[in-house]
């Protein structure tokens, strides 16, 4: 496996969302601190020390963009989404920054990445560069899957969907495999889908697991790569889940 990033990979972190969940009101969620610093700027960290550089890493801002833009400087591109229209929609936003030389592009939420390591999305990106797919997907095993968007996958056990909360059936609510959101897509083809996106069922937004849909419609390849360790995505939600991000990055820099 590759121990540095190559040039035609770039990556996209999605970090516009208000969190209103988290009562954010004056920065955004990927600014609030566990360990002392803005969740964000761990996978900005990570992604550094594996050779992404600015032209290589945008951030996809919105609301209160300045408290993002402030912080990082002139460190990563930046990428504005004027209207929260859905993960796909920002990441499209987010593309238009990269030059015309990058094939790939790696794709991840700022409020759920701070415990990613740089061995894990090495790992991921060599996997999706080498298989050929037009979409890589990151998935986790998780003990309690409630609230979050499932693996589906068929009798073969092959990939095949990704469904929202909100549209899983009784049965599929007792599957355990979720998706982290990060994405790998071969760039042209994420270019090419995304003008006949239609947006999620019940959501009314432009969402990611759209991409999935598409490819298999198309018979493109997809593939889905479970975390080892699944603790290293953490979705914060919620002042509780905030708190305990808090007490982990507390104890790993102790």
């Amino acid at each position: 496996m590759q121990t540095q990033i190559e040039n035609n990979i770039a990556t996209v972190i999605l970090a516009a969302g208000k969190g209103t969940r988290l009562n954010c009101t004056d920065k955004p969620k990927v600014m609030l601190e566990i360990g002392n610093k803005p969740v964000v700027s761990y996978i900005v960290e990570t992604l550094s020390g594996i050779g992404f550089d600015k032209d290589q890493m945008v951030l996809v801002v919105g609301f209160e963009k300045g408290k993002v833009m402030d912080y990082f400087g002139d460190t990563v591109t930046y990428a504005e989404q004027t209207e929260q229209l859905g993960t796909a929609h920002a990441t499209c936003v987010g593309m238009e920054k990269l030059t015309g030389d990058v094939e790939h592009v790696l794709v991840m939420g700022g409020d759920d990445s701070a415990f990613y390591t740089e061995e894990t999305l090495m790992h991921f990106v060599d996997s999706h560069t080498k298989s050929g797919a037009v979409l890589s997907l990151l998935t986790a095993e998780v003990e309690n899957p409630e609230g979050l968007g499932r693996i589906i996958r068929n009798d073969e056990g092959l990939f095949v969907q990704v469904l929202e909360k909100e549209q899983l059936s009784v049965e599929q609510k007792d599957i355990r495999e979720i998706s982290t959101g990060t994405f790998c897509f071969n760039k042209k083809w994420f270019e090419t889908i995304f003008p006949n996106m239609k947006q999620i069922d019940g959501l009314g937004e432009l969402g990611l697991p759209k991409t999935v849909e598409m490819a298999v419609e198309a018979k493109e390849k997809i593939q889905a790569i479970k975390l080892e360790n699944s603790n290293e995505w953490f979705g914060i939600n919620t002042l509780d889940e905030l708190q305990k991000a808090n007490e982990l990055k507390n104890l790993s820099i102790l």
